[in-house]
């Protein structure tokens, strides 16, 4: 059912892509316009696995922001349990992208990691306020933190006052636990559509 969702968000980025602005600007603390270009690559990647056949992966996002220097970002939209595997896969995703736009010269391989978040549309008591990354190499240790938006945090007054009508689709979540109240309760049912 989360390719459901999967697919909404996408279908949102691909028809509406200027949407993603604002939501960029609420996770990072970026201030884009929205006149800055917004180029989209391949969500598909190929992961080598040893012993294994490649799996393939499907990212919910990879773009890039062109405004006063490019920035790749990578978020993910999710509807599940925080689990912790979560977090695997993202690695697994931004390394790929990372890999995928990799360069090498004179045998020195340089790869820029996306700016990468998570769009949780349920939350719940164990969903956290941030992930966190913490590799750990040869040459020292590099950690930072992977930020999660929850829909379910903003009002409509957010949503419109912050300019994030790309969660305007996924706002029912926020009424999710009072369907059946709603549904014997037509006064209650108008919590859900304002009138404005």
């Amino acid at each position: 059912m989360a390719t459901i969702y999967d697919g909404a968000f996408r279908t949102i980025l691909n028809d509406c892509r200027q949407l993603i602005i604002p939501v960029i600007n609420e996770i990072f603390g970026e201030n884009y316009t929205g006149k800055e270009e917004i180029r989209f690559f391949p969500n598909e990647h190929f992961l080598n696995q040893m012993d294994e056949a490649d799996k393939e992966r499907i990212t919910d996002t990879n773009f890039t922001v062109f405004g006063k220097a490019p920035k790749k970002y990578h978020i993910e939209c999710e509807s599940s349990l925080p689990d912790g595997k979560i977090t695997i896969r993202l690695f697994e995703y931004d390394a790929q992208i990372a890999l995928d736009e990799g360069t090498v010269t004179e045998e020195t391989l340089t790869v820029i990691f996306p700016n990468t978040a998570v769009l949780y549309l349920r939350t719940y008591k164990k969903t956290p306020d941030k992930m966190k990354y913490v590799i750990i190499t040869p040459g020292g240790t590099v950690q930072y933190d992977v930020p999660i938006m929850k829909v379910q945090a903003y009002s409509l007054d957010d949503i419109f006052g912050k300019g994030l009508l790309m969660l305007i689709p996924f706002y029912i979540f926020s009424h999710e636990n009072n369907f059946a109240e709603y549904n014997s309760n037509k006064q209650k049912l108008s919590i859900m559509y304002p009138i404005r």
